[in-house]
């Protein structure tokens, strides 16, 4: 497994001094990498966060395998419910392992499709079922807290579906993932006796798709997932070296924490050139968005810190965003991912027609002209000095891919102790929840529910006062 990190084009002889980093910036900051590194692995040897032990649990991967194994052939679809981390790591591990969505393939039993159910629009879920047979389907519904409002409705609706279809059967239709020991979707899995494995506490949502949350889909669509931890081990043991050379995680959070503060980029492009690597970016932008967007700093500092993750598709979105990344506000930086042997080449027919355009592609491959628009894009903003740097692997694989997982796992780790920030906690998404929980009658919440009243009353005065 190779995971190659290139950041030349970060560098102040590649873009100038205001944009890009120079030697002695770069020294200066070493000891602050080794800071970060010794902080974040004291936390773990604490036990405060669990990601970095995922890839050697493996007694628990071969259980999950055995289980699933025994389940295959006897459906065709496999639904997910789940929102946020217990649903983005998922999509993110078929769409690379299997195929880009939607054009994976006729689906069987042999190739289960994955239908993920993650927003409440009904009519999404209305489609979703619509498009499924009950009686060929396996449930895998996914909450940590165990009473995530749209996770806990939307199975509602899922298992009362599947009931309608298998009666009691329904039960052995379904299996859940949640938190050990607490949450009312692990009272029910227990009453209902459902198969159950749990997330570890110390593992949050985001970080959690080497744990049960994201092992259950794979293994139950077919991928093998100890190959994934094989590859997520390996860069474990890398991501805990004190050489800076060696540490491909330090080093990529080193410049890109250094890009970010002192060159004032605001947000970061996640570039893949690789339609397969596409879930793996909207996967990428949670966990950099929620790790990293903080008020406070350790300190109780206010700071109001966060790089905008932005999710790029190449060559596709050239033709959409590019003109904004060449020419508009300076506040940007690139991360393209590449991979360096496709599965496909895309050979292009030899036959040449006699016109300019056609001919000039004749007797080529889609692989050579990706790689080319990668390239020449990262040229080009080089040209107009805006910073960029690529991570290639070597091949999409589940090796790979879970070495890339865990990379940028320990990647935001590290960043958030450079910050001094948590990058585990999510206070900002919380108030939201209450008083939606509010609106929606919960117990408990009716502070909420009032608070969210006085806000409507004091728009409906904004109002009046404009007319």
């Amino acid at each position: 497994m190779r995971i190659h990190f290139d950041p030349t084009n970060l560098y102040a002889a590649m873009i100038g001094e205001e944009h890009g980093l120079t030697p002695a910036e770069i020294s200066e900051a070493v000891p602050q990498a080794s800071a970060a590194l010794k902080g974040f692995r004291a936390l773990f040897d604490q036990g405060a966060y669990g990601f970095p032990a995922l890839p050697f649990q493996t007694a628990e991967a071969k259980q999950i395998q055995a289980w699933a194994g025994k389940l295959r052939g006897s459906f065709d679809a496999v639904c997910v419910v789940g929102i946020g981390g217990s649903a983005l790591g998922a999509w993110a591990l078929d769409c690379a392992l299997r195929g880009p969505h939607p054009v994976q393939g006729a689906f069987s039993p042999k190739f289960p499709r994955l239908v993920i159910l993650d927003n409440v629009d009904p009519d999404f879920i209305g489609a979703a079922l619509g498009s499924m047979n009950p009686k060929k389907t396996l449930v895998a519904v996914i909450a940590k807290s165990g009473g995530t409002a749209e996770t806990v409705a939307t199975f509602l609706i899922v298992k009362d579906w599947m009931e309608r279809a298998l009666g009691k059967k329904a039960a052995q239709r379904i299996v859940a993932v949640t938190s050990a020991d607490r949450g009312d979707l692990k009272a029910l899995a227990t009453a209902e006796k459902y198969v159950t494995f749990h997330i570890p506490d110390n593992v949050g949502g985001r970080f959690s798709v080497l744990s049960p949350v994201g092992l259950v889909p794979a293994a139950l669509i077919g991928v093998d997932i100890r190959k994934l931890l094989k590859g997520a081990a390996a860069v474990t043991e890398l991501s805990w070296r004190s050489k800076l050379e060696e540490n491909t995680a330090l080093h990529a959070a080193l410049l890109h924490y250094l890009v970010w503060t002192r060159k004032n980029k605001t947000i970061q492009v996640a570039f893949p050139y690789s339609n397969r690597l596409w879930g793996l970016a909207f996967w990428f932008r949670q966990l950099w968005a929620e790790s990293l967007g903080k008020a406070r700093d350790r300190k109780g500092n206010l700071i109001h810190t966060g790089q905008t993750p932005v999710a790029a598709l190449g060559a596709t979105d050239q033709h959409s965003q590019v003109q904004l990344y060449m020419e508009g506000p300076a506040d940007k930086m690139f991360t393209f991912w590449a991979v360096a042997k496709p599965a496909s080449e895309g050979r292009i027919p030899k036959a040449k027609l006699g016109l300019p355009a056609f001919d000039a592609l004749a007797g080529q491959t889609l692989r050579k002209l990706i790689d080319s628009e990668r390239m020449a894009t990262a040229a080009a903003l080089t040209a107009n000095r805006r910073p960029n740097c690529a991570f290639t692997l070597d091949r999409i694989d589940e090796e790979h891919l879970g070495g890339f997982i865990q990379l940028l796992e320990f990647e935001t780790a590290f960043m958030g102790e450079l910050l001094d920030i948590n990058a585990f906690d999510q206070e900002g998404v919380e108030l939201g929840k209450k008083f939606a929980f509010g609106l929606m009658g919960r117990k408990g919440y009716e502070p909420y529910r009032d608070e969210f009243a006085a806000y409507e009353a004091r728009r409906k005065k904004a109002r009046s006062d404009r007319s």
